[in-house]
């Protein structure tokens, strides 16, 4: 077999709009696609999306494949990995909002169970309310890292800030939160105390 006689390479079909080169590439690169997803991103159904999302941006970028510079795998992972940062970013950048529900009364009453739930809905609102004192980049890592399970140098990556940046911020904001929350406390032992 010649030179002449290969196949372009899949990438290449794809940009030129060849349906059955998709149907192979995302048939190949499914795999590496969702287990790099899988890595960064909690929510299934958002993993999911997100995998969407990147084949069509694969699909879109195809044109821009030049097999000098590297391979079709590196290509895909690069694409996928920009969009996973991106996607990183998007989820920093939304405000979490957490409803928190009383309890009924008259269970709350009557069950030991139902008293320790809202002692744990009174706390979690008391920390949320610190959560927004604190500096922006502060409350964000704090986010990132407890709410959404991120890892220090992920989020240096998602966020573009450097990793010791990250960590001080972390250190500090967590610092800050506690000592907001250990001046709540003894004005409020006290009010119940009377």
């Amino acid at each position: 077999m010649t030179a002449t006689d290969q196949p372009a390479p899949l990438l290449q079909r794809v940009a030129d709009g060849d349906q059955d080169a998709m149907r192979t590439l995302i048939k190949r690169y499914s795999g590496l696609v969702w287990s790099l997803v899988r890595r960064k991103i909690r929510s299934q159904s958002d993993a999911e999306d997100l995998v969407q999302e990147i084949f069509a941006d694969v699909w879109k970028s195809a044109h821009r494949y030049d097999a000098g510079v590297g391979s079709e795998d590196t290509f895909v992972a690069m694409i996928t990995r920009r969009r996973i940062i991106d996607q990183i970013r998007r989820i920093g950048r939304t405000p979490t909002q957490v409803t928190l529900e009383a309890p009924n009364a008259q269970t709350a009453c009557s069950q030991t169970q139902d008293n320790e739930q809202l002692d744990t809905t009174s706390n979690a609102g008391r920390v949320m309310g610190v959560l927004r004192t604190l500096r922006p980049e502060r409350r964000q890592t704090i986010e990132l890292s407890i709410v959404h399970g991120l890892s220090h140098s992920q989020i240096a990556e998602s966020t573009g800030m450097p990793l010791g940046t990250v960590k001080a911020h972390l250190r500090r904001g967590l610092d800050e939160v506690r000592t907001l929350l250990a001046s709540q406390l003894p004005a409020e032992s006290k009010e119940v105390s009377r």
